[in-house]
């Protein structure tokens, strides 16, 4: 049988449920799995009607199993009429956090196989009393995950973070040795359950320009990074750094790993996001479920123009078909 998967809405007054839509019509999207929209119904016709979506929308009986249509979890109705593209509300922060929480509720009680969640404004979901710095954080509280890792995949990498949505200002003072062994553990873990990778090998980059130069540009490094880089050595893990960001990527180093762990969020976005934008995944490692997204914003300058590309979203949901079924 075909995997359930569940997509929420993201924010409505950017691209969320434009390519949330596009993608569930699309053919490849369909032989793959069940895919099941979870946010406000007469937002998602709305979308259908003003940029001509063909696909027929039917409220969800689980377990589905007609064929042709589309099924929505209708969540959070009525809120459709504030929708004001490209601009931050309450509604949609409201709308977005009610569809996140609803998905998570279909993973947990295995209703769906994984969700994959469009794009959110942070803004708009605090507007809204959701005071999360972000949707991972968010959907690990309410599966009960106690650990995560925020990773982005393309075809040319993936890269773990060992602080997500953080402050540059606060991410020394966030980083411990301890924190930078779990999110290796868990990395090196998800390489081999979800990525099939037999003999995982991760390397780890530096915090400071020239990975702190043996303490003259920072002591991160050698207090921090290396020691939880020996511990890690010593349980059998194929781990190394740390290693300058810069010349890292520029020389291409990564290739000869199966993955890399970030010390904050733009040192392992840009360059990821630089070689692969329009089909970077956003993969949550270590959840108790499996949760995917497209690996970027919400676009609300393109929002309900009906110009926003869905290769990013055809990836995410791929990638969680294939974590879904067991090897």
């Amino acid at each position: 049988m075909k995997p359930t998967i569940a997509i929420t809405i993201g924010d409505f007054n950017g691209i969320g449920p434009e390519i949330a839509l596009r993608a569930a019509a699309h053919a490849s999207i369909r032989k793959a799995c069940i895919p099941l929209l979870v946010g406000p119904k007469n937002v998602f016709d709305h979308v259908c009607e003003k940029l001509k979506i063909r696909v027929k929308l039917e409220k969800a009986a689980l377990p589905w199993t007609k064929g042709g249509s589309v099924p929505v979890v209708d969540v959070g109705e009525g809120l459709w009429a504030d929708i004001r593209y490209g601009e931050t509300s309450k509604a949609a922060g409201k709308s977005a956090g009610i569809a996140i929480e609803k998905a998570v509720e279909l993973c947990t009680t295995g209703k769906a196989a994984a969700m994959v969640t469009a794009p959110v404004s942070k803004e708009a979901m605090q507007m809204a009393g959701y005071s999360f710095p972000g949707q991972t954080e968010m959907i690990a509280l309410l599966s009960r995950s106690s650990k995560v890792v925020m990773m982005l995949v393309s075809r040319e990498m993936r890269i773990g973070l060992v602080t997500i949505h953080t402050s540059l200002r606060s991410v020394p003072d966030a980083l411990t040795k301890t924190k930078i062994i779990e999110k290796a553990t868990i990395i090196n873990a998800s390489l081999m359950s979800n990525f099939h990778v037999k003999s995982p090998s991760l390397a780890v980059l530096g915090l400071n320009p020239h990975a702190g130069e043996n303490g003259i540009l920072g002591t991160e490094e050698t207090e921090i990074i290396r020691p939880a880089i020996a511990e890690l050595k010593e349980t059998g893990m194929k781990v190394e750094g740390p290693y300058s960001a810069d010349a890292f990527f520029g020389t291409k180093a990564y290739e000869s790993f199966d993955a890399v762990l970030a010390m904050y969020h733009d040192q392992g976005l840009i360059p990821v996001k630089m070689g692969s934008f329009g089909t970077t995944v956003n993969f949550s490692a270590g959840l108790n479920i499996i949760r995917t997204s497209p690996g970027h914003g919400t676009a609300f300058d393109i929002a309900g123009k009906g110009k926003a590309e869905i290769a990013s979203m055809l990836e995410a949901i791929k990638y969680a078909v294939s974590f879904a079924k067991k090897p």
